[in-house]
């Protein structure tokens, strides 16, 4: 009998961590015990995504997977640190050794995560690592999956694009200079359907939201889907 390796599951909600987590089933080598998000305490919300906690609590129950959250008050490094540590230590204590992650080409995550990892002993997954975005794209939504743009970078992606399906209209009509996986942080989705649920996550669109980010004194103007 192959006894398969438990291992944790890094969720967002969004397209990459749900097709890596349809690579990992299909590859049939691990049991995924957990699913881990990072939600923003004060919102109850996936920061980034916007996507709200009980829409993360839908996919997880169709995935049939438990779901741990990791709730985050402040929004610092430190913070984050210190919470994921407690966190992995946890899952270490069950016997876990592996954390599986949705990352595509970004080196430095990539580096950071290991290192995290590595402290508590720890080791981690990309099943969708170094991946051609554009060929990554098309077998995501020839699979069947469907995800709704839930937020987008006004300063890379024309604000008309502000929930559209991801699909290959969608794709289409990017600028030439944005990834189609959005793995620069220029889009975020939110995975409603596919062949990884038992049934589709039913959601409602409440409108747009609008919201500005300041980093290195230069303002970012970020639109939301408000989902629920």
């Amino acid at each position: 009998m192959n006894i398969k390796e438990d291992i944790v599951m890094s969720w967002s909600g969004g397209k990459d961590s749900a097709f890596a987590l349809f690579q990992l089933l299909n590859e049939g080598k691990y049991n995924i015990k957990y699913l881990l998000t990072n939600i923003y305490k004060p919102n109850k919300r996936v920061s980034m995504h916007g996507v709200p906690e009980s829409l993360i609590e839908k996919q997880a129950e169709s995935l049939g997977i438990p779901l741990i959250k990791l709730y985050i008050e402040e929004k610092t490094h430190d913070e984050y640190d210190i919470k994921m540590r407690e966190v992995l230590n946890s899952f270490k204590q069950e016997g876990i050794n592996k954390v599986a992650f949705g990352d595509i080409f970004l080196e430095d995550l990539k580096i950071y995560r290991e290192e995290k990892l590595a402290e508590v002993k720890m080791t981690a997954l990309f099943p969708l690592w170094m991946e051609n975005t554009y060929e990554l794209a098309f077998k995501f939504i020839n699979k069947g999956f469907k995800t709704h743009i839930c937020s987008i970078d006004t300063s890379k992606i024309p604000k008309e694009l502000i929930g559209f399906d991801y699909s290959e209209s969608f794709i289409k009509k990017l600028p030439l200079d944005v990834d189609p996986c959005g793995e620069n942080g220029e889009f975020h989705s939110f995975c409603y359907d596919g062949p990884i649920y038992k049934k589709p996550i039913l959601f409602v669109k409440n409108g747009i939201v609008t919201k500005t980010y300041t980093h290195n004194k230069q303002d970012y103007i970020y639109l939301f889907s408000d989902l629920s």
